[in-house]
């Protein structure tokens, strides 16, 4: 099994759901994520964010505010056929949020009603299949009342109907009034119901999170089986490129194996220059010119 960095797009888009954990593994804590919100209007008009994102580090794609109902990328198109037409175009695997949404969950905001298409059944996970989508991220935007506890009990729902990668956890509070880090044994459980990646707030992007505090977190997620990923989802995505490089230097001795990059820069996407000092910080300058300048027809 070759790493996923380095490898090549015929090879990438390959790789079942175990493969590409494995690959990622291998990768040994060198690989990016970015969000990018699908329905917005693209920062370059004839080109998604996606391939914007690509283009400065980007090994993998998460698509926000993606309705599985009504499959619409911008700058790509709509329809059955449009996450395929996105992985060919980027050459890279891609997910897209659904948010399980809890209507009992205590508010400490004003709830933001979503698509039924966004959020996370039976149906839409079903139809995240039939669009080919790679992965498919558990998680809440802000204001939704997505909580842990529902967040939990939709892994086993999409384990048992989806054949990809299973991302798992909050970003930040999405609203609810509850802890953002979860207690061991719900990460633990996590894990037992199925999740692949669990994902955790980045250290320096909500309040509290220590790197000891990740450490320890991203031991046990790894001793039961899972990968971690830590995300920045606190528009700090669009901070100055120092704040990213003191980011993903401290999360990469955290030991997680993805770093993710939210789409709160300008039109949906991470300021680009974020996303190559990311890449930069993390993997150094050779292996981000291998993953910018390798072609997608390798």
């Amino acid at each position: 099994m070759k790493r996923l960095l380095g490898s090549d797009a015929s090879t990438v888009l390959k790789l079942t759901a175990p493969e590409l954990k494995q690959a990622i593994q291998a990768s040994e804590g060198r690989i990016i994520c970015t969000e990018t919100v699908a329905t917005h209007s693209p920062l370059i008009d004839d080109l998604s964010n996606a391939e914007v994102a690509v283009a400065y580090g980007s090994n993998l794609i998460l698509l926000n505010g993606f309705d599985v109902f009504h499959p619409e990328i911008k700058g790509v198109g709509t329809g059955a056929n449009v996450v395929t037409q996105l992985r060919e175009l980027v050459g890279r695997p891609v997910g897209i949020n659904l948010e399980p949404i809890d209507t009992q969950v205590n508010m400490l905001e004003d709830r933001d009603q979503i698509a039924v298409g966004r959020t996370c059944t039976m149906a839409t996970i079903k139809a995240a299949g039939e669009l080919g989508v790679d992965f498919i991220c558990l998680t809440g935007n802000p204001g939704t009342g997505v909580s842990t506890e529902q967040i939990y009990q939709s892994i086993a729902l999409v384990k048992a109907n989806f054949q990809g990668l299973i991302i798992a956890g909050k970003m930040h509070g999405g609203g609810a009034n509850e802890a953002v880090i979860p207690e061991d044994e719900i990460l633990q459980g996590f894990v037992a119901q199925g999740a692949d990646i669990v994902l955790m707030p980045a250290v320096g992007t909500v309040p509290g999170l220590t790197e000891a505090m990740a450490y320890r977190k991203v031991q046990l997620v790894h001793q039961a089986g899972a990968l971690a990923l830590s995300a920045i989802g606190t528009s700090q995505e669009g901070a100055d490129r120092a704040t990213i490089r003191e980011i993903a230097l401290t999360n990469k001795r955290c030991g997680f194996d993805i770093q993710h990059l939210g789409d709160a820069g300008f039109s949906g996407v991470a300021l680009v220059e974020n996303i190559y000092q990311m890449s930069l910080t993390i993997r150094g300058l050779r292996h981000t010119i291998s993953t910018i300048a390798r072609s997608i027809k390798r």
